[in-house]
């Protein structure tokens, strides 16, 4: 291959790396730490600057428990850059917990909408705002023109957005969107937790995870547990999720030491 045609080559792939970072060949991410996670993920990481979609099954639609902890765990190392908007359209959000979970509540603005299309524009606001790393919201569903807006609104100032999916109670399932601009989706559920060898009593919060849908990545589900909740504020950690097992695969897996994010 000539070098011009080498170059030309380079130049192409460039182009569709920073399309699928979403127009920002510089992009930023978080990595989870593992290998078997971040080798999924464009950029070796949880895409900045995007917007992520999070959903579940069973009560957890109505719920939202497990999808909002986990968001709140992988948007911890955020949260401690600027300001975490956090959009509800019930007041059920509990401040402890999030604190529980190493989420630093003294950055937590909680704003709750009147409906669906109140709560997107809030998203879309504080996303564009000076200040702000990172937004919440529960919805029940984005279609394509709302996910475009959330998208646009990121990219202003390189905030991320976790949508997490969330249905009213007792509320029937609203048609799925055709397509989706979310960078991913995560399908959440609680998984049960194993105490440490030679102990009784319960252990580390686990989540049993499945990415469904990355832009310029791959697909995977595992198994991940947060080890340590309700002391994280005293440790140096880049970030609180560990990984137990790749679904399927009952072994342990190693740990992996924590890579902090530049």
């Amino acid at each position: 291959m000539s070098d011009f045609r080498a170059r030309g080559l380079a130049a192409l792939k460039a182009k569709i790396a920073a399309l699928e970072a979403g127009g920002r060949a510089d992009s930023d991410s978080v990595p989870f730490g593992n290998d078997r996670i971040d080798a999924c993920l464009p950029g070796g990481g949880l895409p900045l600057g995007r917007w992520h979609e999070l959903t579940a099954d069973g009560m957890e639609v109505e719920t939202a428990a497990a999808p909002a902890a986990f968001a709140a765990l992988m948007a911890t190392p955020l949260a401690k850059r600027g300001e975490a908007v956090w959009v509800v359209r019930r007041d059920d959000l509990w401040a402890p917990g999030l604190a529980g979970l190493g989420f630093p509540a003294e950055k937590l603005i909680q704003v709750c909408a009147r409906d669906e299309a109140d709560a997107l524009s809030v998203m879309e606001d504080a996303l564009a705002t000076v200040g702000v790393a990172c937004v919440f919201g529960e919805v029940e569903a984005v279609d394509l023109t709302a996910g475009r807006r959330l998208q646009l609104a990121c990219e202003k100032l390189g905030s991320t957005g976790f949508v997490i999916r969330r249905r009213p109670y007792g509320g029937t399932a609203k048609r799925e969107a055709a397509g989706s601009t979310a960078a991913t989706r995560w399908r959440v559920a609680p998984a049960p937790s194993e105490p440490a060898a030679g102990e009784l009593g319960l252990g580390a919060p686990r989540w049993a995870v499945t990415l469904e849908r990355c832009r310029g990545g791959r697909t995977g589900a595992w198994l991940l547990e947060a080890a340590g909740l309700y002391s994280l504020e005293t440790q140096d950690v880049a970030h609180p999720l560990r990984l137990v097992a790749d679904l399927g695969d009952r072994e342990l897996a190693p740990a992996q030491p924590v890579r902090h994010a530049a």
